[in-house]
């Protein structure tokens, strides 16, 4: 088997946790892409390594081959890249990159996780290298938390397969050898999906942290106008009123499915309600399957996943700068309203909860409709 030079875009839990993993992989070279310079720096260091904890006790430990902030040097040899930072972060990301990508020979280009139409983007940003195979894994193969940039981070619950899809301009051959690569690079099973819209449709984090969000703080939150007395958790603290909200988005969610169907006839069956998702892609890691509050609250891959806070004179409040906003709320959520829209998909839940997410985080810089296809679904 020969070498394969796999590039991690992202110094974050995703991107530590892969650079472990794909290490214990032989023939796998390794580099990591991060703009973190404390992580640069300690793993320059001959002896540094990074230590995935493991949730049974004991850690595995790998080192990239390289470590750097400079696209040039990080790319130049790259056979796959996997983009692991946020999606609203991928555009700028990809502009840098792009230059320096082999012209010479396929670059499967893809991100985990794939949504906010990450197919979409790479088209525009990568349309100078007609070379590139445009994929996207329909979620992360693993929770991952706790981490100690350049040091650590602690392993959570493994999905039970992992499926992936291709940008639709991807022919049979180029599908598999990007199978055969990532079936290389993870141990569980790997599949491939039929259409792109497969993950920029699986409900998950545009609808899962916006919905947590407004039902905890929102106008009918218990926390309305007030703070937290104590740090909490996204799904264990999980308020009934936020499952209620996230169970009408996610009903929402699969009205758009049908239509999408419908105009485009393409077969999103595979996308399932989110609470079958969420037991399907975890199983007897969850302890209670019979409600949407209570397969979040009891999910062991979910637990002590903290909710981004910031600390003031009167307690914790909801931090308008996390990811939870500029990510699944400008780049995930905006694209489902924009969708629903142009199809004339009734969303009123997704659009309330939209809306009002947007103007608590200070409106939109920049979202996912800059490279949204003005033509679609044409």
């Amino acid at each position: 088997m020969g070498k394969l030079n796999v590039l991690i875009c992202g110094g974050g839990r995703t991107g530590h946790l892969n650079a472990v993993l794909f290490k214990q992989q032989p023939g796998v070279h390794v580099a990591l892409l991060t703009s973190r310079a404390d992580v640069v720096e300690r793993l320059g260091d001959a002896d540094a390594a990074l230590a995935a904890l493991l949730p049974e006790g004991g850690q595995l430990t790998g080192k990239p081959d390289l470590v750097t902030d400079q696209p040039a040097l990080a790319a130049r040899d790259a056979d796959v890249v996997i983009v692991t930072v946020p999606a609203h972060a991928r555009p700028a990301l990809l502009r840098k990159l792009a230059p320096h990508l082999p012209a010479d020979k396929p670059v499967y280009v893809g991100a985990i996780p794939g949504f906010c139409g990450f197919d979409w983007l790479a088209e525009q940003a990568l349309a100078a290298r007609p070379n590139a195979v445009i994929w996207g894994m329909k979620d992360v193969p693993h929770t991952a938390f706790d981490l100690v940039p350049g040091e650590s981070v602690r392993l959570g619950g493994a999905k039970s397969a992992l499926y992936v899809g291709t940008h639709q301009r991807e022919g049979a051959a180029a599908r598999e050898a990007l199978l055969g690569h990532l079936r290389r690079l993870y141990t569980a099973p790997v599949e491939l999906l039929d259409h792109y819209l497969e993950i920029t449709l699986t409900p998950g984090n545009p609808i899962m942290h916006p919905s947590v969000v407004y039902g905890l703080i929102g106008p009918y939150g218990q926390w309305r106008d007030r703070p937290f007395e104590q740090p909490l958790c996204w799904w264990t603290d999980c308020a009934e009123l936020s499952a209620y909200f996230l169970e009408r988005s996610d009903e929402e969610s699969q009205a758009l499915c049908r239509a999408v169907e419908r105009r485009l006839g393409v077969d999103l069956g595979s996308v399932l309600p989110l609470k079958q998702e969420i037991v399907d892609a975890y199983g007897d890691q969850i302890g209670d399957s019979a409600t949407m509050l209570s397969v979040l609250r009891t999910n062991r891959a979910y637990d002590a996943i903290v909710a981004p806070l910031v600390r003031d004179a009167d307690g914790y409040r909801i931090d308008r700068a996390s990811r939870a906003f500029h990510e699944d709320v400008a780049y995930g959520l905006a694209l489902l309203v924009e969708m629903g829209r142009r199809l004339q998909v009734p969303l009123p839940h997704i659009e309330e909860i939209y809306r009002w997410n947007v103007q608590y985080m200070g409106g939109l810089r920049d979202c996912a409709l800059d490279y949204f296809p003005a033509n679609w679904p044409a």
